[in-house]
């Protein structure tokens, strides 16, 4: 069974003030007309484009919601391609490596192509839990479906934007009540959990609604501060890649952040099970929403400084919509006051975290092309045998493609990745450059030649079947390790 839903197209222009948009609504999807690159890929950073709202200096917090369920017993891919992949690479065995070889680092700056496009928001909800037990959703024929009147063999490709949250946008406060008096907080359904404490599924008593409720511990003023921060933040996100906040109460040892369910899982999780056959269109789907996510935050000056594969949800099993997740470590940015931090997970680390440097939007920007070079490969471009190797090839950036897993892959696509992937980060494309990318772009035309299926789905078996650090948080001394790392010459 499938559902048809009315399209609306959306152009959206870009104003000179943060967040603002000027927004279109036609019959048919057209593109913007073609616009000079900026002077700055960041602007921001040096002359902001509108007054920067005064707000209390962020803080940290400890570790993110997940979204998925255990990981389930990894099988062989059926196609020929698969088999090949499997000759190929004996199933990702260099998957828990570092990079094969230094590659020539991109240094000239990069400039913005292709056209922008977007679409209309989606029109389907999900659907209000009626007790604590997740919703059964298919998982055959993932993300494509065949509507009546295509030709037999045809493929339709979903590619409706994410749809919102099924509650309007709210500015919410914390509450020194009991949560249990509005909730139901289903203690046996972990969503996820890490550090911080653990993420539940809960229904709003008075409606039905089903939503998931993460409950931080807190044990000092300062961790009480973190939490108040990812309210603060999360109250000024209002998109459909990002998810949303709908209530928070606090008690004498936690807090609990009540937000919008979904019901995918993690995107890694999503992509490596058998029934999946992912393609380049696929992943140019994926990361133009991570794209369109990012550069809202960016409009509104903050910086997620945590993108990695467990903090970006699939919004079902069905489709390839997909929302950001965990803003714990997120920062306000103030151009004027310089940021540095010293937190996150080795793999996704820009250069300049590790070298405990200044960090901006280029920060984030860094993480999108490791999670991007990841959906292409299967493979982690820095990934050591220890996180000291780890950070040696970030600092250092050494990564290259490697042969076998790109062979076949769009020089579109490589052009992305090498633009993102820059050490000097003044240099690395900016969210709004990526949305105009030639190769997040023109994907009708991407469409028709878009068959063939993409090896990395085996790699990211192996990797995600071996990476044991996945629930585990990792805090970067980068000004003690620093010492230790020979830099470029």
């Amino acid at each position: 069974m499938f559902y048809l839903c009315s399209r609306i197209s959306i152009h959206v222009q870009e104003t000179d003030t943060p967040g603002e948009l000027l927004v279109t609504r036609g019959d048919s999807l057209r593109h913007n007309p073609p616009e000079e690159a900026p002077a700055a890929a960041y602007p921001g950073e040096q002359d902001p484009p509108g007054p920067i709202p005064q707000t209390p200096p962020a803080k940290l917090e400890k570790q993110i919601p997940k979204g998925a369920g255990k990981i389930s017993p990894l099988q062989k891919q059926s196609s020929s391609e698969g088999a090949k992949a499997e000759e190929k690479q004996g199933l990702g065995a260099e998957s828990t490596k570092g990079p094969r070889g230094a590659r020539r680092n991109t240094g000239d700056c990069a400039g913005a192509l292709g056209r922008q496009q977007d679409k209309g928001p989606g029109t389907r909800h999900p659907e209000p839990g009626k007790d604590c037990r997740a919703g059964g959703v298919g998982r055959a024929e993932v993300g494509r479906t065949t509507p009546p009147g295509a030709e037999a063999g045809s493929v339709v490709l979903d590619d409706s934007p994410a749809p919102p949250a099924p509650f309007e946008h709210r500015v919410v406060s914390v509450k020194e009540t009991s949560t249990s008096a509005v909730y139901t907080v289903c203690q046996h359904d972990v969503l996820g959990g890490g550090r911080f404490g653990q993420v539940h599924r809960c229904t709003e008593k008075s409606t039905g609604l089903s939503l998931a409720a993460k409950i931080i511990k807190v044990k000092s003023a300062k961790d009480r501060e973190d939490v108040k921060n990812e309210v603060y933040i999360m109250n000024q996100l209002s998109h459909v890649n990002l998810i949303q906040l709908y209530d928070a109460f606090e008690s004498k040892n936690s807090f609990t952040l009540v937000m919008e369910y979904v019901d995918g899982g993690e995107l890694f999780d999503r992509i490596t099970e058998e029934k999946y056959q992912l393609t380049e269109l696929d992943v140019i789907l994926f990361t133009k929403q991570i794209c369109e996510g990012v550069h809202y935050l960016h409009q509104h000056y903050i910086l997620h400084l945590d993108l990695k594969p467990e903090n970006i949800l699939c919004v079902n099993q069905t489709g390839h919509q997909i929302k950001i997740i965990d803003f714990g470590l997120a920062r306000r940015y103030k151009p004027r006051e310089k940021l540095k931090v010293n937190f996150g997970t080795p793999e996704f680390l820009a250069p300049e975290v590790v070298n405990y440097e200044f960090v901006s939007f280029p920060t984030d920007m860094w993480s999108v092309g490791v999670i991007t070079y990841m959906l292409l490969s299967g493979l982690s471009p820095f990934l050591g045998e220890t996180d000291a190797e780890t950070m040696n090839f970030i600092v250092n950036c050494n990564w290259d493609f490697d042969a076998d897993t790109f062979e076949g892959l769009s020089e579109e696509a490589k052009d992305f990745v090498s633009r993102l992937l820059v050490k000097e980060k003044s240099c690395r494309m900016s969210a709004t450059q990526c949305l105009k990318h030639e190769w997040l772009n023109n994907l009708p035309a991407k469409a028709s030649k878009s068959k063939v299926h993409l090896k990395s789905q085996l790699l990211l078996q192996k990797y995600m079947a071996q990476r044991k650090w996945k629930k585990h948080f990792y805090v970067v001394t980068a000004a003690n390790r620093l010492r230790k790392f020979p830099t470029c010459p």
